[in-house]
């Protein structure tokens, strides 16, 4: 999958991950491969992603949106 991490002023993250977990709006949720498509805000708080190389990562958000669609997930986070 690839993930992309975006804010206002800058690209945090751009690169192929097998997890992505997200402080969504209505609780926690994990992404994975081959995962429906989603379009869902985000609370402030962490984003932990595990790359292919088993790696993980975290970043820290003030809110803002992901989008799942066919493998790609696109997430526009208001401020790290």
């Amino acid at each position: 999958m690839l993930l992309e991490i975006i804010t206002p002023d800058s690209k945090l993250y751009k690169g192929e991950v097998k997890l992505v977990q997200v402080p969504g709006s209505k609780g926690s949720f994990q992404i994975l491969n081959n995962h429906a498509p989603i379009i869902s805000t985000l609370d402030p708080g962490d984003v932990k992603v595990i790359d292919e190389n088993d790696r993980t990562f975290f970043f820290t958000i003030n809110g803002g949106v992901i989008e799942v669609k066919n493998n790609h997930i696109m997430i526009l986070a208001e401020s790290s």
